[in-house]
C-alpha cells in the first residue's frame, strides 16, 4: 500500500495537465462560440481568417494583442484596415483559453 501511495502524486502530475488542457479547450471553445464564430471559422476562411490561418501565421502574443486591442495592432500585423471589434471585456485567463483554442489548429510539423 505504501508503494501505491507514493505513486499517486506521480500519477497526478501525469494526468493533471491533460485534464487542465481539456478544461481549457472547453473554455476556449465556449469563448469562440460567444465571441468569434460570427466572423471566424476554425479551419475555413469566413469574413475573417480561419483559426488555422491565424495559428500558422501568428504567435500567442500577437493573437492576444489582436483580440484585446485590434485598433492598435492591425497595422503591425500587416492588415490595411481593421474590422475586428475589441474584446476588452475578456480577462487574461479568458484570453489565454481562447488563444489555446486557436493555437490547436496550427499545422503539426
Amino acid at each position: 500500500m505504501k508503494i501505491f501511495g507514493s505513486a499517486v502524486p506521480v500519477l497526478l502530475l501525469l494526468v493533471a495537465p491533460a485534464v487542465m488542457n481539456a478544461e481549457n479547450h472547453k473554455r476556449g471553445e465556449k469563448l469562440f462560440k460567444a465571441y468569434c464564430w460570427g466572423c471566424h471559422h476554425q479551419t475555413a476562411e469566413a469574413f475573417g481568417p480561419s483559426f488555422k490561418t491565424i495559428a500558422n501565421k501568428r504567435d500567442r502574443s500577437e493573437i492576444i494583442a489582436q483580440i484585446a486591442d485590434p485598433d492598435h495592432t492591425y497595422r503591425q500585423l500587416g492588415y490595411t484596415r481593421n474590422s475586428m471589434p475589441a474584446f476588452d471585456d475578456l480577462n487574461a485567463s479568458q484570453l489565454e483559453a481562447l488563444t489555446d483554442y486557436i493555437m490547436q489548429f496550427k499545422d503539426k510539423k
